[in-house]
C-alpha cells in the first residue's frame, strides 16, 4: 500500500516548521485546537482568516461570546497560545499575501475563490518535470451532513513519476481542486443567509467530525503512514469512504498513462 511522503523538507520536525490553517471558521477552528494538542510544541501553527466572529458563529464554531467582533484567526491565536503555551501566529489577510508557503497547508474554506488562491500559490511552487511543492495541501469541505478531505500538492499536468514502487511511497497527487473541480464553483455564502445556514441547514456537529478526519490525515502524513488521497464522510448513511493514493486512482482521475506515474529508483529523489 502506497503512503504519502512525509519528507516535506529534511528534518521536517524542526523549530521553524509551519503548519497553516487557512480558514478558521466551522472546521478550521476545531482543527486549530486539535493541532495544538497533536503537534510537537516547537512546530509553529499559523492561522489565516480575515473574517470576524459573529453571533451566529457561536452555534457550531469554536468561539465564545467574549470573542465577538474579533478576527477569527486573532481570537483563536490568543486563546490557544495562552491555553497550550505554544507559538501560534496569525494573519488577517488572504494566503496570497504570504511571502513563503508553509510546508503543510490545511484548507478549511467554504468557497471556490479561496480554494483557487491556495491552488495558485501551490502551482507556483511546482515546475516540471519533478520539482513539485514538497509539502501537502489537505483540503476540507462539507455540506449539511456530509463532507470530504482531499490531499494533493501538484497540478495534474505536471505529475510524472510520482509513485516509487520499491518502497511504495507517493510523492505527488493532483490538487484537491482538480480531484473535485466542482469545488471551484462554490460561491462565498451571502451575509444575509449566513445565519440561516448556520442554524437550520448544517448539523451543529459536522465541523467537529470533519476536523477529526483532518487531524487524522495530518497525523498520519507526519508519521509517514497516510495511504489516502480522499476521505468522504456521509453522516446520514453513517459511512466513511476512503480513496487510496495509488497510481491506478490517479491515472483514472487524470487520464495520465499509469506507466508514467511509477518509478523504481532506489536513490533519493532530488
Amino acid at each position: 500500500m502506497y503512503r504519502l511522503t512525509n519528507r516535506l523538507r529534511p528534518n521536517y520536525i524542526r523549530e521553524d516548521f509551519v503548519v497553516a490553517v487557512i480558514g478558521c471558521g466551522g472546521t478550521g477552528g476545531f482543527v486549530a485546537e486539535g493541532l495544538c494538542r497533536l503537534l510537537p510544541e516547537d512546530m509553529v501553527v499559523l492561522l489565516v482568516d480575515h473574517d470576524r466572529v459573529e453571533q451566529h458563529n457561536l452555534v457550531r464554531q469554536n468561539f465564545y461570546p467574549s470573542e465577538l467582533e474579533q478576527f477569527k484567526s486573532q481570537a483563536l491565536a490568543r486563546r490557544l497560545s495562552e491555553r497550550f503555551r505554544r507559538r501560534i501566529a496569525y494573519i488577517t489577510t488572504p494566503i496570497s499575501t504570504l511571502q513563503e508557503l508553509p510546508e503543510l497547508v490545511i484548507g478549511c474554506v467554504d468557497n471556490g475563490l479561496a480554494r483557487r488562491d491556495i491552488a495558485e500559490r501551490i502551482a507556483e511552487k511546482s515546475n516540471p518535470p519533478y520539482s513539485v511543492y514538497r509539502g501537502w495541501w489537505v483540503d476540507a469541505g462539507n455540506g449539511s451532513n456530509f463532507g470530504q478531505v482531499l490531499v494533493g500538492n501538484c497540478p495534474a499536468s505536471q505529475i510524472r513519476k510520482s509513485f516509487e514502487s520499491e518502497h511504495e511511497i507517493c510523492y505527488a497527487l493532483p490538487l484537491p481542486t482538480e480531484q473535485r473541480p466542482e469545488l471551484l464553483l462554490q460561491l462565498p455564502p451571502a451575509p444575509a443567509c449566513a445565519e440561516a445556514v448556520a442554524l437550520d441547514e448544517q448539523s451543529p456537529v459536522i465541523n467537529q467530525g470533519m476536523a477529526s478526519l483532518v487531524l487524522q490525515v495530518v497525523y498520519r502524513i507526519l508519521v509517514g503512514n497516510c495511504p489516502w488521497m480522499q476521505l468522504n464522510l456521509d453522516m446520514e448513511a453513517g459511512t466513511l469512504a476512503p480513496v487510496l493514493a495509488t497510481p491506478e486512482n490517479v491515472a483514472r482521475m487524470t487520464g495520465i498513462n499509469i506507466r508514467s506515474l511509477i518509478f523504481t529508483e532506489k536513490k533519493e529523489r532530488r
